[in-house]
């Protein structure tokens, strides 16, 4: 599994008028049925949505007022992830008689055309404040507060990367989040702007069109967008032509040979560089400490002391980090059946949350050897791999 989370836009995605149909509840359900996390990223106010979505429940984490409030249903945690609103600017909007007006945790609601007394208002009090738009929605904001940073918090409290995530949207404010995720998608009813920018428009509107997505993804999880082949990949080079050459973190491998001191390792530290900028996390079998002072990694074993399976698998689960297995003190004919060890907790990882989305395999003899016991390496198959 890549694709682990869906991020959601709530009206005019999700809901319709406001209302989340049956099927639409189903195909949530549905979705978390098959392991997958489920995140609600809207602009409303969580005591409106609460009353709106009885089944609110049903997702990981809401993001609310625009990216402003995380909430976990579970535990009914509410994390703050902005300031509270500026009481002298709240009753500056009240004495310019700006109605309708709703006042967030964080967030300051109203509607157009009401939008040029608010930033006077806010000119008036020298604030620095963002308005953000949505279908006539004006909402005030701090600096830096939308649904991208929302939903990066939530996924950092999930544990998960960005890059795992396929997100939802249809309306002006969606631009943010939808940018922020692995794979953006749209629903039929969305403005121009959101399908242009979009990896997958979905024919249906609407509740209608996150069933469909939801199908979609089960059904083919990232195969769901392969019309976008080059989307989320890395330029690692190029070809006699002239054309760069793309990697994927799914769907394949590759193969740095060479002879003995022809800089295999110099091209895959190159390579593993770019991947780890474009925020993929790797992992770096490494049988001889070549890897040792790789700054963009933390580096797991040392010359005296053996990585440890379990130790490593729960560091893994940070996905803003990167490893190095450093075996320079596993014996040759242990470090394969090490390695299995090792394969079979990240294979077991990435069908849950669809990472490490790399692993280098460096000196692959030391590690798969052709005597090896194929079976002891067959979850090998499931992962995408650098050889050198």
């Amino acid at each position: 599994m890549y694709i682990s989370c869906l991020a959601t836009d709530y009206d005019g995605t999700l809901a319709h008028e406001g209302i989340v149909d049956d099927a639409t509840a189903e195909a949530l359900v549905a979705f978390r049925r098959s392991g997958r996390k489920l995140l609600l990223v809207t602009g409303r106010e969580l005591p409106d949505l609460i009353r709106v979505l009885p089944r609110i429940d049903l997702f990981d984490r809401v993001v609310a007022e625009n990216g402003a409030l995380l909430f976990d249903p579970a535990t009914k945690k509410e994390t703050p992830l902005g300031p509270e609103p500026s009481p002298e600017l709240v009753e500056s909007l009240r004495k310019k008689d700006v109605r309708p007006l709703s006042v967030g945790r964080s967030i300051i609601a109203t509607w157009e055309p009401n939008e040029n007394l608010v930033l006077d208002a806010i000119r008036e009090h020298g604030l620095e404040l963002q308005i953000v738009f949505n279908k006539g929605a004006v909402m005030v904001l701090p600096p830096g507060v939308n649904k991208a940073s929302g939903l990066k918090a939530a996924l950092e409290d999930l544990g998960l990367s960005a890059h795992n995530v396929v997100s939802v949207g249809d309306a002006e404010n969606d631009h943010a989040f939808l940018q922020a995720s692995g794979y953006a998608v749209a629903v039929a009813n969305a403005l121009p702007t959101i399908k242009d920018e979009a990896d997958l428009v979905i024919s249906s509107a609407r509740g209608a069109g996150v069933v469909e997505l939801i199908e979609a993804v089960i059904k083919d999880d990232v195969d769901a967008f392969h019309a976008r082949e080059t989307h989320n990949s890395v330029e690692v080079g190029v070809n006699a032509e002239g054309r760069p050459i793309l990697i994927r973190p799914h769907g394949g491998s590759a193969l740095i040979c060479g002879p003995s001191g022809g800089g295999k390792s110099t091209v895959a530290t190159a390579w593993l560089e770019r991947i780890v900028e474009g925020g993929y996390q790797v992992c770096v079998f490494d049988p001889e400490g070549d890897y040792a002072e790789f700054r963009s990694a933390v580096v797991f074993g040392d010359a005296k002391a053996a990585p440890q399976p379990a130790e490593f698998v729960k560091l893994l689960e940070r996905p803003d980090d990167s490893f190095v297995i450093n075996m320079l003190a596993v014996p040759f004919e242990d470090r394969p059946a090490l390695l299995s060890d090792f394969i079979s907790a990240i294979a077991n990882l990435r069908a849950k949350i669809g990472r490490p989305h790399w692993v280098l395999m460096d000196e692959a003899h030391h590690l798969v050897p052709a005597e090896r016991d194929v079976g002891a390496t067959a979850s090998l198959e499931s992962l995408p791999r650098l050889f050198s």
